[in-house]
């Protein structure tokens, strides 16, 4: 065996040295299945608590880290000490908490399981966990409790749902204060002639007084969304108008089908004229009247517009007023939609 010198032994030792690789060392996240060391107390722990969840974009979910967001948003509610506030979507709370700090009760709404898990622990063993009721499950799919006020980081997939699920609600709630992608909420604001303004302005217009409340940039939100955000204030009419939602939904579903054309034109249609027909063949069976020899559906539209002079006006230059007026004067007809 060849002897190896000190000088060649030491350039060995730097070679093998420079070729080694150090195994990086793998930190694995609070929230995988295997068992985690928990860190030792203080901010740390509390912060990957609250924030820590994979959060699921499908089911909307843009938590708002933002503290004077929050705030501001339950001071446009002027909570009373007396209120039950229902919130949709709490996620991990940040928005409950500054809810529980002004209000009797609080009633949160929430579909992940995971995230409904998070709030319990929250407020568990603090002065707030007999306020708060946690509801899991889908809140299109059940049955509102009653409340004083809603206030909502609204998952934007539900927001037009909702919203009408909260305007049909009885008894009649006080307010509602809603986070919903900005386009949504400029829509439900909308005045006639606005490029925004459509059916469901009018809608939403007809049961309640909406108003902008502020706009909330996309940064606010872990993880941000890929749009702006904006608040809406929304304060139902009581009692509510006397309206046959069906009835009037029909109508303007005609009306704004071809938003920027004479309201001649969206009702000229043939599948329009045809439906309208059938409608009125329905109600003279139901009410025992006999149709005229050679009624014309078309004719007696039009004549109803003309009447009321709406033949070349456009429904996105419309009010409610306007729209209340058209519905009453087809009735009077014996037109109806639906």
């Amino acid at each position: 065996m060849p002897k190896i010198t000190t000088q060649q032994l030491r350039k060995r030792t730097q070679e093998s040295a420079a070729g080694a690789t150090i195994k990086p060392k793998t930190i694995g996240s609070p929230y995988d299945k295997t068992k985690q060391q928990k860190p030792a107390g203080g901010s740390g722990a509390e912060g990957s608590r609250h924030f820590g969840p994979m959060f699921n974009k499908d089911l909307g979910q843009h938590i708002l880290i933002n503290p004077l967001v929050s705030q501001s948003i339950v001071d446009k509610a002027r909570l009373k000490q007396t209120d039950t506030v229902l919130e949709v979507g709490p996620g991990t709370g940040n928005l409950t908490i500054k809810i529980l700090e002004q209000a009797k009760r609080v009633i949160a709404c929430e579909a992940d399981a995971r995230l409904a898990a998070e709030l319990t622990k929250r407020v568990q063993g603090g002065p707030y966990q007999h306020k708060l009721e946690i509801l899991h499950g889908d809140v299109m799919k059940r049955d509102l409790p009653y409340f004083d006020v809603c206030i909502s980081n609204t998952p934007y997939q539900i927001s037009s749902p909702l919203t009408f699920k909260l305007l049909f609600h009885r008894p009649t709630f006080r307010c509602a204060v809603l986070m919903f992608q900005r386009e949504f909420a400029l829509r439900l604001v909308a005045r006639p002639g606005d490029s925004l303004y459509n059916r469901l302005s009018v809608n939403c217009q007809l049961y309640a007084k909406v108003s902008l409340v502020m706009s909330v940039g996309k940064n606010n939100f872990k993880p941000p969304p890929n749009v702006e955000s904006s608040v809406v204030k929304i304060e139902p009419l009581d009692p509510p108008p006397p309206i046959d939602f069906e009835e009037w939904d029909g109508m303007l579903r005609i009306a704004f089908s071809r938003r920027n054309k004479t309201l001649a034109a969206s009702f000229k249609s043939t599948a329009t004229m045809q439906m309208l027909e059938s409608n009125y063949k329905t109600f003279c069976a139901s009410n025992e009247v006999m149709m005229e020899e050679g009624f014309d559906i078309k004719q007696r539209v039009l004549s109803v517009l003309d009447k009321l002079g709406f033949a070349e006006t456009r429904a996105s230059k419309m009010d409610i007023d306007d729209f209340l007026k058209l519905l009453a004067a087809f009735h009077d007809a014996d037109i109806h939609f639906c």
